[in-house]
């Protein structure tokens, strides 16, 4: 079943804040395997002008995919989870995520078509500290595969 056209411009409300940790980001670069001492050590983020450690650019995936969870599971969309895959995803940022940020998400669906029988579905996360200023978009197109002799 197709997913409805009408929810392109949709909205959902901010998440609660999410405080990013320095572990959690030196977990994350090990586990993508980015040594980078920017991701580590608060010396050598500082001797390059942030304040504390920062993130690697995929790091806020986990953030905004959490947020897109609200689009995913909204009955009315009608999106059936069980058959979709992740098409792509984007960054643009406007500065790095760093430890201590409390960071909010706001996931707004940018489009929905059908080609081929697959519903695909793209979510634009806006992501922003607590003072309100931008640090990162991010966007997300899944794919909901037809189920078979749909096409």
């Amino acid at each position: 079943m197709a997913l409805d056209q009408s929810f392109v411009g949709r909205s959902y409300p901010p998440t609660d804040p999410y405080e990013v940790g320095r572990e959690k980001i030196r977990e994350f670069a090990e586990a993508v395997g980015d040594a980078n001492p920017a991701y580590s050590d608060p010396k050598a983020a500082k001797a390059l002008g942030h304040p504390d450690v920062i993130a690697p650019p995929t790091f806020v995936f986990a953030i905004t995919f959490k947020a897109a969870g609200r689009v995913i599971e909204d009955p009315q969309l009608g999106l059936d989870y069980s058959r979709v895959v992740h098409g792509d995803q984007r960054f643009a940022y406007t500065r790095p995520v760093r430890a201590g940020d409390r960071l909010t998400v706001t996931s707004t669906i940018e489009a929905v078509r059908s080609m081929a029988g697959n519903d695909i579905l793209d979510v634009r996360g806006e992501v922003h500290d607590e003072s309100g200023e931008h640090v990162v978009t991010a966007w997300t197109k899944l794919v909901a595969r037809a189920a078979e002799g749909e096409a």
